[in-house]
C-alpha cells in the first residue's frame, strides 16, 4: 500500500479537529482515565432522565474536540439526539454574555430539531425576536423564516457589529430569566417529549470551544469567572443534558470551589499525553501512542505494527519520528503543527534536518513571547512540577509554556519541550548541576 499524499495532507491540517474515526487513537491509558466514559456515564447511566450539566476543560489544542466527537458518537448509538456545535461560530469570544450563550444553544438545538422534522416554534421567543428585529431595524421578517434562521441572522449581525451587540444586550439581558424559561418550556421540554415518543433517549447539547473566550476583565473579574461562577446558575438550568467546554484558567481560579458547588460537579480536565515521567525518563507508553497518532494519518487502514513498519515512508527513520513526538510534549495540535511544518517544506520522507528546522522556528517564536518575570515563574514551576493558583501561573498554563499531565500520583506540570530547547533553559539546568556538584 503506497502512501496517499493527498489524504495525508488533509489528515495533517492542524486547523481541523479529527472527525474520521479511523484516525482516532485512544490515549486514556496514559492520561489517567477515560474522561469521555465519565461524561457518558453521567448522561446515559446515572442521570438518564434528569438534565445534567457537565464542564470539560484542558489546554487549547489538546484534543478536547476529538474526545467530544467520541462522546457524541457513543451517545447517538445509545439513542440520544446530540446537538454538537462550536460556540465561536456564533459568539464574539472577546465579549460574551449569558444571553448570547442561551441564544446560541436555542439556535443550534432548533436547527437540529428542524432537520429531524421536529420544528418547534417557541411563541415567546418568536415574538421577542420579531419585536427586537423591528426595534433594531434589521431587514428581515422572522415570521417568514424558521426560528433557527431568524436567530442566526440576528446573532451573525451582532457578532460583526459591537454597536448592534450592545443594543441586543440592552434589550435581552433584563429578560434573561424569561428567555431561559421560554427555551425550556417551548423548546427543550417539548423536544425531549417528542423524542421519547419516538423511543429515543432525549436531547444532549455539547457546546464546544467556549473555552476559547478571552481572558478579558469584567470589573475585578475575568470574563470566565463572571460567566461560569457569577452567572453559572443560569447556565445549568437548561432542561436537557449539556456539556460546556470551559477555560482552563478556571482550574487555577480562587473561585474553583465556588464553581464546583455552583454546578454540583468538578470540571473534568483532559491532560497532555506524557512523553516523559515526573523523573524525566521517557514514557514509553505515551511515546508509542504518539507514534501511532502520526503514522495513522499516513496509513489509517493498516494495523498498529504495520504502520510502524512503514515509518521510512514518512521519516528517514524511527529516531526522527520519536524526536517529533517528544518535542511536541504530547500536545495534539502542536504535534500536528510540527508535522504540517515539515509538509510545507517538502514531501515525505522527512529527513531529521527538515524537522530540526521546523523545531527551531517554533522554538524561536515561542521564546519571543516570554518576559523575564515569566521565565522566573516558569523555572520555579518546573522545579516544583506544580503551580500556584494565581495570575502568574495562570498565564503560563494558558500560554502553553507549561503543560499539565496526570499519573497515579495526580497532576504534575512540565515545561513545553520547545522551551527546553532554548539556551536560557540549558544555562539554568547547568546551574542546577553545578550547585548539586558543590553540595
Amino acid at each position: 500500500m503506497a502512501l496517499d499524499l493527498n489524504r495525508f495532507y488533509e489528515a495533517c491540517d492542524p486547523t481541523q479537529p479529527l472527525r474520521d474515526a479511523r484516525y482516532y487513537i485512544d490515549f486514556s491509558t496514559v492520561r489517567g482515565g477515560d474522561i469521555v466514559q465519565e461524561l457518558e456515564r453521567k448522561i446515559a447511566r446515572l442521570s438518564r432522565h434528569r438534565p445534567t450539566t457537565q464542564l470539560f476543560t484542558g489546554h487549547i489544542g489538546c484534543g478536547k474536540s476529538t474526545e467530544l466527537f467520541r462522546l457524541r458518537n457513543s451517545l447517538e448509538k445509545q439513542g440520544f439526539q446530540v446537538v454538537y456545535f462550536e460556540s465561536d461560530r456564533d459568539l464574539e469570544m472577546a465579549d460574551v454574555e449569558i444571553s448570547d450563550i442561551l441564544l446560541s444553544i436555542a439556535r443550534n438545538a432548533s436547527q437540529h430539531l428542524e432537520t429531524m422534522g421536529l420544528g418547534l416554534r417557541p411563541n415567546y421567543l418568536q415574538s421577542l425576536f420579531q419585536t427586537l428585529a423591528t426595534t433594531l431595524r434589521t431587514p428581515m421578517d422572522l415570521s417568514e423564516v424558521s426560528f433557527s434562521v431568524g436567530i442566526a441572522n440576528l446573532t451573525a449581525t451582532a457578532k460583526q457589529s459591537p454597536d448592534m451587540r450592545s443594543q441586543l444586550r440592552q434589550y435581552l439581558e433584563p429578560r434573561t430569566r424569561s428567555i431561559l424559561n421560554a427555551i425550556n418550556d417551548e423548546l427543550l421540554i417539548p423536544a425531549n417529549e417528542r423524542l421519547q415518543q419516538r423511543s429515543q433517549q432525549g436531547l444532549v447539547v455539547i457546546m464546544d470551544n467556549l473555552d476559547r473566550i478571552d481572558s478579558t476583565p469584567r470589573g475585578a473579574r475575568l470574563q470566565s469567572e463572571y460567566l461560569f461562577v457569577d452567572r453559572g446558575e443560569q447556565l445549568k438550568q437548561l432542561a436537557c443534558h449539556v456539556v460546556y467546554t470551559i477555560p482552563l484558567e478556571l482550574m487555577f481560579s480562587n473561585d474553583l470551589v465556588r464553581l464546583a458547588n455552583r454546578f454540583g460537579i468538578n470540571p473534568l480536565v483532559l491532560p497532555m499525553v506524557p512523553v516523559q515521567n515526573r523523573q524525566g525518563q521517557t514514557d514509553l507508553a505515551g511515546l508509542a501512542l504518539l507514534q501511532q497518532m502520526v503514522m495513522v494519518r499516513a496509513f489509517p487502514d493498516l494495523n498498529v505494527n504495520e504502520r510502524i513498519d512503514r515509518v521510512t515512508d514518512v521519516f528517514d527513520g524511527l529516531d526522527t519520528l520519536n524526536r517529533l513526538c517528544q518535542v511536541s510534549g504530547g500536545h495534539m495540535r502542536n504535534l500536528v503543527r510540527l508535522l504540517d511544518g515539515c509538509l510545507r517544506k517538502q514531501d515525505p520522507p522527512f529527513p531529521q534536518a527538515t524537522l530540526e528546522a521546523v523545531i527551531r522556528t517554533e522554538r524561536d517564536s515561542l521564546m519571543g513571547l516570554i518576559s523575564d518575570e515569566e521565565w522566573t515563574s516558569l523555572l520555579q514551576a518546573v522545579s516544583r512540577q506544580d503551580v500556584q493558583g494565581d495570575d502568574d501561573y495562570n498565564v503560563l498554563v494558558r500560554s502553553l509554556f507549561l503543560y499539565e499531565y496526570r499519573d497515579r500520583q495526580g497532576r504534575w506540570f512540565g515545561l513545553n519541550p520547545l522551551l527546553a530547547e532554548t539556551e536560557r533553559y540549558r544555562r539554568w539546568q547547568q546551574g542546577l548541576s553545578t550547585s548539586a556538584d558543590k553540595v
